[in-house]
């Protein structure tokens, strides 16, 4: 390694410990090292596969942040994989996530949504799939069986079918993400001149606000009429939002006249969608609404088996049962103790068997939780910035009163199961939209500043104990 490249990856190692924990920093990033930087394109030697994926999967914009910052904006990256380390053999891939970052405070648009009246061809639009969710790695079992076979069904023939819209729901780390880029990457394979688009609803109402301000609106509007195949996940972020969501309501129905294909995920079933005009919640339900449960113990099997041989991993049927039994909520739980299993055992040397699971198991296992209010909340948002309870219920407006006022609503809406209208009623009698609003302040402040977030964070591992 050069001097100059040492010099450039230690200042990314600097940056990503600034912004991530220390364990996850110790565990994860200071087992990558630089090989080279050649044509515009640093190769890094990582230890498996499964690092990568994880890395990627859950801490790609730091890295993105990182390397962006110290290599440049068009850097691109690939890894050198150790495939076989007794006969030091490796394998060089391209990172198919890694893009060139957006640095903090320029806007997210890049070429997803290029507002000019001519749209472009097939072949220059960015899809924006995963490319690493495909129905090659995702597992079916009885849980998730109808949400797929629609998916396949759909990608043999997008928009001529009775699974039209398609709206998949479950709770979190179901595999929903997944099962969306699974069906757009068959649709582009079997369909290549469609016009193929996933696109996260956050994203979606962040273009439409720069759309509106830059006077751009008829450009997005028919930016989107063009697409083909429209896959929208997490449609419970656009809550609040009555002028996106009416955006989307006419976009909505020009491509299903034009028989284009709409696929949206939610967290919940459309019924219980709050804060959404009943005309768009009618038009989720006029083709196929699909529950991704929770998985069963033979799926779970599967998909810790299925993922163990992808990374590598020699694990014993034992220990697989083992998690398969202890690990019931999510698909994302299961891959987070094959997370830690991996970590520790390259980092430490252990070897992956009963003692080590049932450590790690330890160690990710849930406390009994006692219920959660929305007086638990307040109280420990003004605990926190030692502010006294009746303050928040005045009409003051001193900034250190309005923004714990802020965050409490805030909260309460991320973790209670409360309407708008009652969160304003317990907090201060303000209105729903005054709600909204607040929520919306404190969702931005967390994207641009850290101790602000750092702080949000601490109150709510705070309501945990």
């Amino acid at each position: 390694m050069n001097s100059e490249l040492k010099e450039k990856w230690n200042a990314c190692l600097g940056f990503i410990r600034d912004n991530v924990e220390p364990a996850v920093y110790s565990t994860w990033f200071t087992i990558l090292e630089p090989l080279s930087l050649e044509n515009n394109t640093l190769l890094i030697q990582a230890p498996s596969n499964f690092v990568i994926e994880y890395i990627e999967g859950n801490y790609l914009s730091e890295f993105q942040s990182a390397i962006c910052k110290n290599f440049g904006s068009d850097i691109k990256v690939s890894y050198n994989i150790i495939v076989d380390k007794m006969n030091s053999q490796s394998t060089t891939v391209r990172s198919q996530e890694f893009q060139p970052a957006q640095i903090k405070g320029t806007k997210p648009m890049g070429n997803v949504t290029p507002l000019t009246t001519d749209a472009p061809q097939v072949q220059d639009l960015d899809s924006m799939l995963i490319h690493k969710y495909n129905f090659d790695n995702f597992i079916e079992g009885y849980s998730n069986k109808m949400a797929r076979i629609a998916g396949e069904t759909i990608a043999q023939n997008p928009g001529n079918t009775s699974f039209n819209p398609l709206f998949i729901h479950g709770s979190s780390g179901v595999g929903k993400t997944h099962l969306l880029n699974a069906i757009g990457m068959k649709t582009k394979e079997l369909h290549p001149d469609k016009r193929v688009l996933y696109v996260s609803s956050h994203l979606f109402h962040v273009q439409y606000i720069d759309a509106v301000r830059s006077n751009n609106i008829n450009d997005f509007i028919h930016f989107y009429q063009t697409i083909d195949v429209l896959i929208i996940d997490d449609m419970q972020e656009l809550s609040g939002y009555p002028r996106t969501t009416n955006t989307f309501f006419h976009i909505f129905n020009h491509l299903h006249q034009n028989k284009k294909q709409l696929i949206m995920s939610c967290d919940r079933h459309p019924k219980d969608l709050k804060d959404i005009e009943e005309r768009l919640i009618t038009r989720f339900k006029w083709g196929l609404v699909a529950e991704l449960e929770r998985p069963d113990l033979e799926l779970r099997k599967e998909i810790l088996k299925d993922k163990t041989s992808r990374d590598g991993l020699e694990v014993s049927e034992d220990v697989i049962e083992l998690i398969a039994e202890n690990v019931t909520d999510s698909v994302r739980d299961l891959e987070g103790v094959i997370a830690s299993l991996m970590a520790y055992s390259t980092i430490y040397k252990k070897e992956i068997n009963l003692e080590l699971a049932q450590q790690i198991l330890n160690k990710n296992s849930k406390k009994e939780e006692k219920p959660l209010t929305i007086e638990t909340i307040i109280n420990k948002v003004c605990d926190y910035y030692d502010i006294p309870v009746d303050a928040i219920q005045t009409k003051s407006r001193k900034h250190e009163i309005v923004q714990v006022r802020q965050i409490s609503m805030y909260l309460a809406k991320k973790h209670l199961d409360f309407s708008t209208s009652k969160i304003g009623m317990y907090i201060g009698k303000r209105d729903h939209a005054t709600v909204l609003h607040a929520c919306n302040i404190v969702k931005d402040q967390l994207e641009v500043d850290k101790n602000f977030k750092k702080d949000v964070e601490n109150i709510e591992s705070s309501l945990k104990s």
